[in-house]
């Protein structure tokens, strides 16, 4: 997007010196007028003297009216604005500098951010003021977008290489048909899918992934409760196949957004509390409960132990714990990202906590809807 055009106009230092010499000279003038008024009082307009010569006169006097007063303070008043005039312009010239020397190293660092530097930060110092409160809010941007950045990084470096994982598969699978003729096409053609599969749902992922970022869904009346209750009858199977128990409780617990996403989420969370279990007699319990700003949704799972420092990172996409999973259910590495992303679509909050006894504790805040939809 480009800049506007815009007209030249006289710079704010200008601006600013030029309004304090107007206020003193203002000022000034003001004053000067109010002691002339005052004077005017007490000088009449023509002055009568006494003859001379006359009883009880003290001898020749010389006896000031209105026009020897205005001849002896109009050039003292003149000399006075003038003076105010020059302070005002060379005083109100180097405060205005002083002024608005933080807002030139704000627009220095917004310049040097504009051309991709994310790593410089104004750090201004002095007490609190206007503009250093500006200073610190532009800092904690400039260090949340170089953490972005190096988070979207990081994204496109680890997508481009699950993407071209199965890619790659999929191109010696071929290279080992064409080299051998006799080789099982039914397994090849198994394998073959299999790989697709897995690149078609890492796809859907990123594309499940993006559009909770961008925000762009339909928002509704749901319950949470409803929506636990649907996701663990979907992932029943699973869990049974793995000897999994899963407990569903909690309240009704109304909120506003997207069904479906709101859904994946859950199910998101659920799928990750069944594989991520013990390897056998492994429990889930899933609970709905509404407070009075918000609605949570706890998923928390037996499991392996896991230290505070696995379980910050655990949510970055493409991060599967403390090893790589390879199994029929190991999803693309993006369960949780999708499910921070969802929350936050929401405007919501994921809680990760590690369990004493191993496994995890997920919660996800949303804003509650009250009883009458608002």
């Amino acid at each position: 997007m480009g800049t506007v055009d815009r007209a030249p106009g006289l710079s704010v230092r200008l601006k600013l010196t030029l309004s304090y010499a107007g206020s003193i000279v203002f000022a000034g003038a003001l004053l000067l007028a109010v002691v002339w008024v005052f004077l005017l009082r007490y000088v009449p307009e023509v002055i009568a003297a006494p003859p001379r010569g006359a009883p009880g006169s003290p001898g020749p006097m010389i006896i000031p009216d209105r026009a020897d007063l205005q001849r002896a303070f109009v050039p003292k008043a003149a000399l006075v604005m003038v003076f105010l005039l020059i302070f005002g312009l060379v005083g109100g010239w180097f405060l205005a500098g002083s002024m608005l020397a933080p807002l030139t190293r704000i627009t220095n660092a917004t310049r040097m951010a504009a051309n991709g530097s994310l790593s410089h930060r104004i750090q201004l110092e002095g007490r609190e003021d206007e503009f250093r409160e500006l200073a610190d809010a532009f800092d904690t941007m400039l260090a949340r977008l170089e953490a972005h950045d190096a988070e979207q990084r990081r994204f496109a470096a680890n997508a481009s290489h699950e993407l071209r994982t199965p890619l790659a598969i999929t191109q010696t699978l071929l290279d080992v048909a064409r080299n051998d003729p006799n080789r099982d096409i039914g397994a090849l053609v198994d394998r073959l899918r299999f790989v697709n599969t897995r690149a078609i749902d890492l796809t859907e992922a990123l594309l499940l992934l993006s559009r909770a970022n961008q925000r762009s869904f339909t928002r509704d009346h749901v319950d949470l409760s409803l929506i636990a209750e649907e996701a663990t009858e979907t992932l029943l199977p699973l869990a049974e196949k793995r000897g999994v128990t899963v407990e569903t409780t909690g309240d009704i617990a109304p909120t506003t957004g997207s069904h479906a996403l709101l859904l994946q989420m859950t199910t998101n969370l659920l799928h990750n509390a069944i594989v991520h279990n013990l390897p056998e007699q492994g429990t889930v319990r899933v609970t709905t409960s509404v407070h009075p700003m918000t609605v949570v949704l706890a998923v928390e799972n037996t499991g392996p132990k896991l230290s505070p420092q696995v379980v910050s990172t655990i949510v970055e996409p493409f991060q599967r714990g403390t090893q790589r999973v390879h199994s029929d259910h190991a999803g693309v590495g993006l369960g949780l990202a999708i499910v921070k992303s969802i929350a936050q679509a929401h405007y919501g909050t994921l809680i990760i906590t590690p369990r004493a006894d191993g496994g995890l504790r997920v919660t996800v805040d949303l804003p509650a809807t009250r009883a009458d939809g608002s």
